[in-house]
This record gives structure tokens, sequence and C-alpha cells, in this order.
């Protein structure tokens, strides 16, 4: 896939967005907490976006400001256990608070720097809000469940082997250790003694696997196997020498629900989140006075690719 600036910076965008709008995950057992109340833990109780929490020189700490300062400091949090989350960020608060009031104090919020900083942030949470009204809301369990029937319907079952092999570096190693399996040695026994593969210590075993995910030479060998227990002869890659043993056949089935839920959720914020960002942009006059930029910025939008199948 090519890559896109503008799907970084759209995947960025969403990604904030999620974190500050609602606990989506969470949102299939349950409708979606605030997002204080998921950062302090999903054992602590809600707490209200009017709930005074502290009040420092007459102006209060709510639990909006909580949910506000766990947005902005989601890593932090991640870092410390659940319940020194709620303490430390009404510390944090508290110091903004202070500070804010020295800056106000000092004249900061009418320079046009600040004011301008201001309406960046006035943007920037109205746009959090936007998402979360419009398409967030709208990426429901059952959307998602209806997304994976789709997936289910047209998944296309495959041929899976499971194989085991021993891997070693010459020929004529492999053909003496053929010797050995065809006079009746144990193949795991001799796989964890002469194999030189990382796998060894599992008795070469490599587990299920489909065509087109193993070198060429060892994928004919091991699918030009017919009866379970049957053995190669040595087969030759750029890793060594190859003795395959198939151990089971079977078809492949679609992933269960739980595995693809986060990826298919995903899938459906960006799609979504494309094609409302689509429909605001249609009609809507940009104007870019360097020329440059303007041509920058026209080719990252003609990059942008559509959301990686998950």
């Amino acid at each position: 896939m090519m890559f896109s600036p503008l799907r970084l910076v759209r995947t960025a965008s969403l990604v904030a967005t999620i974190m500050a709008a609602t606990a989506l995950t969470a949102a299939f057992a349950q409708d979606a907490a605030p997002a204080a109340t998921a950062a302090l833990g999903a054992a602590a109780a809600p707490i209200a976006p009017d709930t005074v929490l502290a009040t420092v020189a007459g102006s209060p700490i709510t639990g909006a400001d909580l949910s506000f300062a766990a947005e902005d400091l989601s890593q932090e949090l991640q870092q410390m256990p659940p319940e020194q989350r709620k303490a430390f960020l009404v510390r944090v608060l508290i110091d903004m608070k202070v500070m804010a009031k020295a800056g106000a104090d000092a004249g900061m919020a009418e320079t046009p720097l600040f004011k301008q900083r201001l309406e960046y942030l006035k943007d920037r949470s109205l746009r959090r809000a936007y998402f979360a009204d419009t398409i967030a809301k709208g990426v429901t369990p059952e959307a998602v469940h209806a997304q994976y029937d789709k997936l289910v319907a047209d998944f296309k079952p495959q041929e899976e082997i499971r194989a085991s092999h021993i891997l070693v570096k010459t020929e004529e190693e492999a053909k003496a250790i053929k010797a050995q399996l065809d006079g009746g040695a144990d193949f795991v026994a001799l796989a964890k003694e002469k194999s030189i593969d990382p796998g060894a210590a599992n008795g070469g075993d490599l587990g299920f696997f489909s065509k087109g995910m193993m070198v060429a030479p060892f994928e004919e060998a091991a699918y030009g196997l017919t009866d379970v227990g049957q053995i190669s002869e040595p087969v030759q890659s750029q890793f060594g020498w190859h003795i395959i043993r198939l151990d089971e056949k079977r078809q492949s089935a679609p992933p269960e629900f739980d595995k693809v839920a986060p990826q298919l959720q995903q899938q459906l914020l960006m799609t979504s989140f494309d094609d409302t960002v689509a429909k605001l942009m249609d009609g809507v006059k940009i104007d870019i006075p360097d020329a440059d930029l303007a041509a920058a910025v026209a080719a990252q939008s003609e990059t942008a690719a559509p959301a990686p199948a998950q």
C-alpha cells in the first residue's frame, strides 16, 4: 500500500478523538463511559461532569475537568496503578488552576498568540465532539457484528496443512537422517537432536500453514505429501536441507469474532470517518496562497489510500 501522509493525519485524528470521546471497546458490554472513568479503571465509580472534586481559590475542579485531563495524560496514566490516577489528575488540575491564574494576572490571556492558541483548542474540541456524536455513535456492536457476518459470508476456505521438519546444512546429513527415519527412528527425537531450525526444541512442529506462507521448494514438497505421517525426501531451500513430515490436513475457518472485533471496529470507524470528512469537504473553498504548498497538500490528498483490510 502506498504511504499516505493524509491517511496518517486522519488516523492520528481518529485515535485522538476516540480516546477523548468514548471507550468503544467497552461499549460491546455496556454504554461507553466518560474518558475519566475509563482512565481511572474499570472498577472506578462514574464521575458526573458537574461533580465538584476540589476548589482552588474559589475556582472549582469538576468531573469534566478530570475527563479532559485524563484525555491529555492518557499515556502517563497507563504507567501508574489505577488507584493512584484520580489523585494524580486532581493534583495536576490544582497546579493548572494556580498557574493559569498566574498567567492571567500577568496579562498572558490578552496576547495575540494566546488568542490564536485558544482558537486552535476550540476547533480541536469541537472536532472531537462532532466525531463522537456523528461517527463513534454509529459504530455499534450491531454494526460490528454485521461486518463480521459479511466477513464470514465472503470467507473462502483454503486447504491448510500442519507439518514438522528437520533442517540440516548438507544433503549428506539429510540423506542420513532420512535413512534413519525409514528404519523406524523417531522423527521428534531426531528433530530435537539434529535440526538446526529454532523450532527443533518442539520436535520441528511448524503448526498449520496455507499455500503462499512458506518458501516455494518447501511448500511444494510439503503439499506434495498425501498421507498423514508421510515423510518427504530431502528438499533444498535457501535455509538448508529439509525433511518434512505431514502431520494433519484441514480446511481453514473464519476467525472467531472476539479475535477480529477490534480490527472490524477500526475499519468501520475509519470508513465512516473518511466518508464524513469527504462530505464535509464537498463544496468547501480552500485557498492556499503558496503555490508549492498548495501542490504538496493536493498531492497528499491524491495519495490517500483506503483503510487496509484487517
